[in-house]
């Protein structure tokens, strides 16, 4: 009657629209532009950033749900809400055939930051010439986000909170 439930329900359903990124692993935050690879540099996957890695633990970015792990290991599919994220390990890991990767999850897994998702060897990736950055990106975003926002810069911590997604 006096419209009280309706107002606090549409402000239930905003709050669920906000999905908070985390840091991956202790690091530098990188830009996306700023990666070393035009693909992702030019954004043609989607927006997102990078984390030049201080630790080989890596975690998950968000709280949600593994929906692929590539065959090679060098790359996690997580959905959050409607949101669809790639967790990309390296530049041009692919070739390496799953060798420095080490999946500590597996598909269908419920993660939250907190969740290891992966162990990489750098000194293999380092011996193959392969940069390590670790790489995130909202593959769908041009659909679902109305807003991305990173709020760290510089060094930051594994589960740091780091930026937020508002999803439409």
């Amino acid at each position: 009657m006096f419209g009280f439930f309706k107002k606090k329900d549409k402000k239930e359903d905003v709050m669920s629209k906000e999905i908070t990124l985390h840091a991956v692993c202790d690091g530098e935050i990188v830009r996306i532009e700023d990666v070393e690879d035009q693909v992702f540099a030019q954004k043609m996957m989607g927006d997102g950033f990078a984390i030049k890695p201080s630790q080989s633990e890596i975690f998950s970015p968000v709280n949600g749900t593994i929906h692929n792990i590539f065959p090679t290991k060098h790359a996690f599919g997580i959905t959050a809400g409607e949101l669809e994220i790639l967790l990309h390990m390296g530049i041009d890991t692919v070739s390496l055939e799953g060798k420095p990767f080490e999946s500590v999850a597996k598909e269908n897994d419920s993660v939250t930051p907190d969740t290891q998702l992966s162990k990489v060897n750098f000194e293999a990736l380092e011996e193959a010439g392969k940069d390590n950055v670790m790489i995130i990106i909202f593959t769908n975003g041009s659909e679902v986000i109305d807003e991305f926002e990173l709020t760290a810069s510089g060094q930051v911590s594994q589960g740091q909170e780091i930026g937020r997604v508002v999803l439409r």
